[in-house]
């Protein structure tokens, strides 16, 4: 049984009320941990913490930040076994697949280590005789971090990089589901040798943190991942102290397959954006739109690669582990009963059901649906699950007006071996990332984020540090 504490200003800790949650396996069911549960003496210690330490941390150099974001690159690829295995045990995705989302993680790490010491500022051309203008950038201040359990490690770490680069301080608040791997994570910053106060680790209630988060003073941004709902209620809270804010909500990704297209890669493009963590992604493939005249050959070439997909507990050689809870599962089987009574063909799978012989988890089949149409629920709502409905197109101006006919904009995916039409099709989607020829978009040095109803904000390369600065401009008379 694992115990996990919290991480406050140098130390790890045991809750003040001496509180705690049970962690679940998601394919056994089993109680494989209990994590401390930060009470509000916990939380405004936290918050303290991180607003006096701001104070030293945003004056120490970009290299002495560098250097310790190093440090933890590397602690972070020695361990990247341990890390993997409590992902896997709270989490349930293939612990090779764990393995990887460790790496990427790591990648942030490494490119924000190099990335923070080539900030600059500007100087700029004079109105007159004896003056001098300046553009710094400077840290925000102290920032909240708030991420969901379908990637544990890699979601904060993709924020929290960035922002210690910059010489913010943090607090990170991961998912209940998940916080063993941040626990796991933060014994690695410890050994890192950052100073106290500089990373924070709360975990429990998402609302008293998320509440204590927005509505401090001290705390000047906040980045969250998770549902457009959550986000909307983050973005009314933050203004009353007018917190600087990246929202990274949900999406709803379109995979066009044209005529020209390779239907190889178009069909292995498919599960790789689709099956990986299960389905279980902000980013994966929710509508495939086929040309009518290759839906055939491409099914032809899909079916054969879904159902050799392997699924069950993430600790065996398998494909995708189990849902994360009956709540996601549920959701899941309703869209699939939905499409199926509308007239939606089951081409494979089709079915989910509890692992270990009805007293585990919860798996569902990987599944293809056919002739699904705008009137079911799966082609309007976002699919958490492994689930790929295919719908057809006519012509181009179809596929973007399909594509397009949703309030979100994160991800979106198309494949053609024409360069015009790939020029004119990406300039078509309203979508904050598109992938050509493609099903994986996802790079350290890459904008991640969305438009529309999928958020605002950037993680990655040169574009991700910006959210974790402010300009401040000074003009000089001399």
């Amino acid at each position: 049984m694992i115990k996990g504490n919290l991480y406050i200003n140098g130390s790890f800790r045991e809750s003040t009320s001496n509180t705690t949650f049970e962690v679940i396996n998601p394919y056994t069911l089993a109680c494989i941990g209990n994590q401390a549960t930060a009470s509000d003496e916990d939380i405004q210690e936290a918050l303290l913490g991180a607003t006096a330490s701001f104070k030293s941390w945003k004056n120490t150099t970009a290299y002495e930040r560098a250097s310790l974001l190093r440090k933890l690159d590397k602690l972070m690829r020695d361990h990247e076994d341990a890390l993997a295995e409590t992902m896997t045990l709270e989490q349930g995705k293939p612990l090779a697949e764990a393995l990887v989302e460790v790496r990427y993680a790591a990648s942030y790490v490494t490119w924000y280590a190099e990335e923070g010491i080539r900030l600059t500022g500007d100087l700029l051309e004079p109105s007159a005789p004896r003056l001098q203008y300046q553009v710094k950038r400077e840290p925000v201040g102290p920032v909240g971090i708030i991420t969901p359990w379908n990637f544990p490690l890699a979601m904060f770490v993709r924020k929290m990089a960035p922002a210690l680069a910059a010489g913010c301080t943090v607090i990170v608040k991961p998912a209940s589901q998940t916080p063993l791997t941040a626990v796991k994570f933060f014994e690695l910053v410890h050994e890192a040798g950052f100073p106290p106060g500089v990373c924070q680790l709360l975990t429990g209630s998402s609302s008293k943190i998320g509440n204590a988060l927005m509505e401090d003073a001290s705390i000047r941004k906040v980045s969250f991942t998770g549902s457009t709902e959550v986000g909307k209620t983050l973005m009314a809270q933050s203004a009353n102290t007018l917190k600087k804010l990246s929202l990274e909500l949900g999406g709803h990704a379109p995979f066009i397959v044209f005529d020209d297209a390779n239907l190889d890669k178009a069909a292995q493009g498919a599960v790789d954006s689709k099956f990986r963590n299960c389905g279980q992604v902000c980013i994966a493939t929710n509508r495939v739109l086929v040309h009518q005249s290759v839906e055939e050959a491409f099914i032809e070439k899909l079916l054969p690669r879904v159902r050799a997909l392997t699924f069950g507990d993430g600790f065996t050689n398998v494909d995708m582990g189990p849902i994360i809870d009956e709540k996601g599962f549920n959701k899941i089987a309703s869209q699939v009963n939905d499409a199926l009574a509308k007239g939606a063909k089951c081409l494979c799978g089709g079915k989910g059901y509890r692992a270990n012989n009805g007293k585990g988890g919860y798996i569902f089949e990987p599944t293809v649906l056919a002739n699904v149409t705008e009137s079911m629920l799966i082609a309007s709502q976002e699919t958490f699950g492994p689930i790929l409905p295919i719908m057809t197109f006519e012509t181009d101006e179809e596929a973007i007006a399909i594509a397009n006919g949703t309030p979100f904009g994160l991800a979106s995916y198309f494949y053609s071996d024409s360069l015009s039409r790939s020029v004119e099709i990406s300039d078509a989607l309203e979508y904050g990332m598109v992938g050509v020829n493609t099903g994986r978009i996802s790079a350290s040095q890459a904008p991640f984020g969305g438009v529309k109803m999928s958020g605002f904000g950037r993680e990655g390369g040169s574009y991700g540090i910006e959210e974790y600065l402010v300009l401040k401009y000074v003009a000089i008379q001399y």
